[in-house]
């Protein structure tokens, strides 16, 4: 019986080795396309009739949490259909490999066609769409306070492992999965503890004080100490940074009333002089020395200010031994109206005889008060949008162009000054100012060791400003030329008021100013560059 069974098992394994020698091995699938048991040629033509447009099909590459797709077609791969039947192989005559082949299924990988510069592109791509960069932990300070974020691994995956992939694998429904390659953040939670442990811990640890002079202490309470020391990542470190000049400035608002303001002597318009006052600040350089270490380190937090003592520039002696017997700057303008003299005449007798000390800022406007009728001042020519018109105090500016040239040749700093929209022929180009009230003024500022005092002379129909003291300076003026010249427009005008006038073109200006010392060397030089507009050509009707 048993010698019958075996003889008919042997039989049907013949038949079976006869029927199927040289077919694909059974349970053989590509792309999930079965081809088991069938001739090369049969499962060559099924394979492209069933997977041929399969390439041109996105396909999806996970590695952890990321995804990308790309299309095999568009990435340079294809198939080569008789390459993979060839690496299916053929059935095997072993028995046991044939009996699996009726129960179980393998899929075999595609033998791709690859054209490499193309598919070098795409992996570029899937390489950057599936890399992610890792987050390093932080540590802020907010309300004394310390504050950190989590540290966040990324992710990257093996070129050389996306490249085999994404060739063998393409085919599967279920997509490309790569396990990616972990990126440990710099800053990881083990420099985070140590940062915290050490130097925050340290930089936190209650207020810094400073003992001043005379019961005044300042303090930088713990809530602030985020405006003093911050903790950024620095080249994978956590780096301590401390701002001395923030806590400087915090313990300076406290320690202010402990220091003395320095006050230089003052010549008084009126005679006599106001004396000078020595003061004492606070030597931020000496008290700020180690303020780190006990920011940081095991200093203690609270010490003593240091001060240091400030001498007035101009004494007393100065102001008293002071003379105004130089001429240090002068100026003459003349053309002007009668009632533009009137004007100027008061301006001229109320600036008349005031002091500029060392370091202070004359201001035009400042001096005089208000311009109005109450003052005396009448209404007098003015050019008002190009034009000729009329207003109370006109003829100010040019004594504040007199005044500017002045204190311009005398060597002292302009602080402010604005030239008039449009020229005037009675000035010097580029070399000019304005002035209206509460809105716009003349300032200079004597940085000069001795003071000036402005005298004033007002007749024959000219206004002379000159600058009196002790002349440390030559100036010299250089003027630039005229440029970018604009044409004047015509502009109608009506009424029993109106001036005709034929305009002026407007044009680009400049001037440089070059202060020697007495020597002949050269101080300083600057150049302004003016623009005035085109005055309209007036048409009355």
């Amino acid at each position: 019986m048993l010698l019958g069974i075996v003889a008919i098992a042997l039989a049907l394994y013949l038949a079976d080795l006869a029927m199927h020698r040289g077919n694909v091995p059974r349970g053989t699938t590509v792309g999930g396309v079965n081809i088991g048991a069938m001739k090369p040629d049969e499962a060559r033509e099924k394979l492209e009739s069933e997977l041929g447009g399969i390439a041109d099909e996105p396909v999806e590459v996970r590695a952890g949490d990321k995804a990308a797709t790309f299309v095999p077609a568009k990435s340079g791969l294809g198939i080569d259909w008789q390459g993979t039947v060839d690496a299916a192989g053929v059935e095997t005559a072993n028995p046991i490999s044939r009996l699996r082949g009726l129960f179980t299924t393998r899929e075999v990988d595609v033998v791709p066609r690859i054209d490499e510069p193309a598919l070098k592109r795409q992996l570029d791509r899937l390489t950057d769409e599936l890399h992610v960069d890792p987050t390093d932990g932080t540590i802020s300070v907010k309300a004394g306070k310390a504050e950190t974020t989590d540290p966040v691994s990324g992710q990257k995956v093996d070129r050389a492992t996306l490249h085999d992939e994404t060739t063998t694998g393409w085919l599967n429904p279920d997509g490309i999965d790569i396990e990616p390659i972990e990126i440990p953040p710099a800053i990881d939670s083990a420099v985070i503890t140590a940062a915290m442990d050490g130097p925050v811990r340290a930089a936190l640890n209650g207020p810094l004080t400073v003992n001043g002079r005379e019961d005044h202490t300042a303090a930088i309470p713990e809530d602030r100490l985020g405006e003093v020391v911050s903790f950024p990542n620095e080249d994978g470190k956590i780096t301590p940074r401390v701002n001395t000049e923030a806590a400087q400035g915090i313990l300076g608002e406290q320690l202010a009333d402990s220091e003395v303001e320095t006050q230089n002597a003052r010549v008084l318009a009126g005679g006599g002089v106001e004396p000078s006052v020595d003061g004492t600040i606070v030597d931020w350089e000496k008290t700020m020395a180690g303020f780190n270490d006990r920011l940081l380190g095991d200093k203690p937090r609270t010490w003593d200010a240091e001060y240091k003592e400030v001498p007035a520039e101009f004494t007393t002696d100065d102001a008293n031994n002071a003379t105004f017997d130089e001429v240090v700057g002068s100026f003459t303008t003349g053309g002007y109206s009668g009632a533009s003299g009137t004007n100027i005449a008061i301006v001229a007798g109320t600036v008349n005889g005031a002091i500029v000390n060392p370091g202070e800022t004359f201001s035009l406007n400042g001096f005089t008060g208000p311009r109005g009728t109450a003052q005396g001042y009448v209404e007098s020519g003015i050019i008002l949008n190009g034009r000729a018109d009329t207003a109370v105090g006109g003829g100010i500016s040019q004594f504040a162009t007199t005044l500017y040239n002045a204190a311009y040749f005398a060597g002292m700093t302009d602080v402010a000054h604005t030239p008039h929209s449009y020229y005037i022929s009675r000035y010097p180009a580029g070399r000019e100012a304005t002035v209206y009230e509460g809105a716009i003024d003349l300032q200079f500022r004597n940085d000069s060791p001795y003071p000036v005092r402005i005298a004033t002379n007002v007749g024959g129909g000219q206004v002379t400003v000159s600058l009196m003291g002790v002349n440390t300076v030559n100036v010299e003026s250089i003027n630039g030329g005229r440029w970018a010249q604009t044409s004047p427009q015509p502009v109608y005008v009506s009424g029993a008021n109106c001036s005709p006038s034929g305009g002026a073109p407007g044009f680009t200006t400049s001037d440089t100013r070059i202060i020697y010392d007495l020597a002949g060397n050269e101080i300083n030089r600057e150049t302004q560059t003016t623009v005035y507009d085109p005055q309209p050509i007036v048409r009355c009707g």
